[in-house]
């Protein structure tokens, strides 16, 4: 196409001339537009007659007319490397519209749009910026979504290479991560462990914790705390019987209701010499050496063993948990078949004890009713006690008011025994806390000592008190100073006792209670000056010259 001036004629190749002075009024008139196509919906309301003027960038004198309809099917494809979309939808399956099916915007802003496929930002640092609108599938190596105000995109099903973030929020997303947490409407879970939630251990327990790879508790259990000396954790003396100062064996006579046997027990029936009693060292549990047997001697009668603990020895157990452990076994389960056992609460003065705590035996599978000042502290039930040696253990909390002591309590509640039936007993523990630990095995000396305190014999331990037993060996001994002059034997005791005991003396040689006889004169024994730790006899009367006495004797102090 020639140049022209304004004022020149010219022709464009249409009928008609058009003149430059019309020209240059068309051109003075006319707005510029700042792209071709602001609505691609909006297309169709263009009429498809109108023109639009196309240059060629290689000759700008070569102009071209199209319609806006052809113009509009015959968009090329188009990367954009910067730039603003206000409003778009980028990419169809139609293929009647642009399509940006794979579409790279290196630099730009997407006020509002919809990108089913697209690549967003670059890994060089350049970044687009997602203001408004709902990305489907993509890549997004770096960018920007939403802005501060309240627009905001949205990525339907995309991966975000990287996103870095100084300030913003991040809500009602949902998504489930690998491991164990999860996001629901925003709201972050972390998956549980099964480990029930609680505080683990204590002074006679220590947790076992188990964790995984990633930190996580995936078990917990406790432990009883079993090494050393814990303190002396068992307030039973005596528990496995093996100390036996009285005697090993209690048949009629010396097997009454409520009657001291095996040292710190003793017994409570319905009558007297309902059960014969036997340390026994056959009828015991494997690797052990004692046991007490209880045989049924009356049959038809309810009967047990008790203990009764020193009030000092009862603090830390008063007021808190405590827990009572015992092997047992029965000789058979055909009428032994309800053996119960009871933590019993002495609420009277401390250490004045009514032993016999029993007010009535009830009948059978009906617990003990007690005497007052004794509660139980537990609800005693059958244990279901086999003819196999197995722990029995139960638990519970001393809370009557004003408690002083207390009384471990193990008895038959069968009434239709028969005799000849054995109930065996045996490592018999009581603790503070909750759960039952190992038996406690303190050294046999050390439970002797303990026993003392309640009952010390002058006897060789392997001897029964009594009289006229033919020895003089650990008697208490003394001379006669001049004929019919009295004199007094002295005896240290080993402990001291939990009271000033009861003194009981025995003729070595004689049927009494005197001093064994000398040139034949016998001294008449009395007590005098009992304490905890000693006391003396008085030998009076007939008193030879230089004469050896002996005389042996028990002291007790039980509750």
């Amino acid at each position: 196409m020639a140049s022209f001036s304004k004022g020149t004629s010219f022709t464009d190749g249409v009928t008609g001339d058009v003149t430059a002075a019309k020209l240059h009024a068309l051109v003075d008139a006319a707005t510029p537009v700042g792209g071709f196509v602001t609505d691609r919906t909006a297309k169709t309301s263009v009429v498809g007659a109108d023109l639009v003027l196309v240059s060629d960038s290689a000759d700008s004198n070569n102009l071209k007319k199209v319609t806006v309809t052809n113009f509009s099917n015959n968009i090329p494809s188009v990367n954009l490397t910067a730039g603003t979309i206000a409003a778009a939808t980028l990419g169809t399956t139609t293929g009647t519209l642009a399509t940006f099916t794979g579409a790279t915007i290196t630099n730009g802003t997407i006020t509002t749009g919809l990108i089913p496929t697209a690549t967003l930002g670059t890994t060089t640092g350049t970044a687009a910026t997602f203001t408004n609108g709902t990305l489907t599938t993509g890549v997004i190596p770096t960018g920007t979504f939403g802005t501060t105000t309240s627009t905001a995109a949205t990525v339907t099903n995309g991966t975000v290479t990287t996103l870095n973030s100084t300030t913003g929020t991040i809500t009602n997303l949902t998504t489930t991560l690998a491991g164990d947490f999860t996001i629901s409407a925003g709201t972050g879970t972390l998956g549980t462990t099964g480990v029930t939630a609680g505080t683990y251990g204590n002074a006679t327990e220590i947790p076992s914790i188990v964790v995984n790879a990633k930190g996580q508790v995936t078990s917990v259990s406790t432990a009883a705390v079993t090494s050393g000396l814990t303190g002396f954790r068992n307030r039973i003396y005596n528990g496995e019987f093996g100390i036996a100062q009285r005697a090993t064996s209690f048949v009629s006579g010396a097997n009454d209701d409520d009657s001291y046997n095996l040292d710190r027990w003793y017994v409570l029936s319905d009558g007297n010499d309902a059960v014969d009693i036997t340390q026994t060292t056959t009828e015991v549990p494997s690797s052990q050496l004692t046991a007490i047997a209880l045989d049924v001697e009356t049959a038809n009668k309810k009967f047990g063993i008790a203990q009764i603990i020193e009030q000092k020895n009862c603090i830390g157990l008063i007021g808190g948990n405590v827990t009572l452990s015992f092997k047992a076994k029965v000789s058979s389960t055909a009428k032994l078949d309800n053996v119960k056992a009871a933590i019993v609460a002495w609420s009277g003065t401390a250490d004045t004890v009514t032993s016999d705590i029993i007010s009535a035996w009830e009948a059978e599978g009906t617990n003990p009713t007690l005497i007052a000042d004794a509660t139980f502290e537990n609800t005693p039930a059958n244990l279901s006690v086999t003819t196999s040696y197995a722990t029995y253990t139960l638990s519970a909390n001393v809370d009557t008011a004003s408690t002083k002591n207390l009384i471990v309590f193990i008895w038959s509640d069968v009434t239709d025994t028969t005799a000849g039936d054995f109930l065996y007993l045996t490592d018999v523990q009581l603790e503070a806390g909750s759960t039952a630990t190992d038996f406690e095995r303190r050294p046999f000396g050390t439970e002797l000592a303990l026993c003392q305190r309640y009952f010390w014999k002058s006897f060789d331990q392997s001897v029964a008190p009594a009289q006229n037993v033919g020895s003089n060996n650990g008697a208490l001994q003394s001379f006669g100073p001049a004929t019919n002059v009295s004199f007094t034997a002295f005896q240290q005791l080993p402990v001291t006792m939990r009271a000033a005991p009861t003194v009981t003396t025995f003729s070595p040689d004689n049927a009494s209670s005197d001093f064994t006889i000398q040139a034949g004169s016998r001294p008449t024994a009395s007590i005098q000056n009992i304490g905890t730790n000693g006391f003396g006899v008085r030998g009076t009367g007939s008193v030879a010259t230089g004469g050896a006495y002996a005389i042996h004797a028990t002291a007790s102090a039980e509750l």
